[in-house]
């Protein structure tokens, strides 16, 4: 069974290394999605990275929830919290942004 307590006072515990490997991995995934989509890649691919890149960011978001849970609420946690929302949003972006230009005609077909 799965101790919440437990897993929040391992985050709590090892705030450093976590943080350490969780902001570039989520910068470096959120990244990779966004050239995938500049890239015209298929949209499965995209999903995938996304998929990949949330992760991390939902992590993120967990770890910065133990925090407030036992009343820390400092600059760093905001910090975080924003890097996760963001990445978070550019990879929602990223797959709607895809989405819509799949079904759109390109110009050169006009021609």
């Amino acid at each position: 069974m799965l101790d919440f307590h437990t897993l929040a006072e391992f985050s709590r515990a090892n705030c450093v290394s976590i943080c350490a490997f969780l902001v570039p991995a989520n910068l470096l995934a959120t990244v990779l999605t966004i050239i995938l989509t500049a890239l015209h890649r298929p949209l499965h691919q995209i999903w995938q990275a996304a998929g990949f890149a949330s992760i991390f960011a939902l992590i993120m978001v967990m770890h910065v929830y133990s925090w407030f849970a036992i009343g820390v609420v400092m600059l760093p946690t905001y910090i975080l919290l924003w890097l996760a929302i963001t990445c978070l949003l550019a990879n929602l972006i990223a797959i709607l942004w895809r989405r819509r230009f799949v079904n759109t005609p390109s110009l050169s077909n006009n021609a």
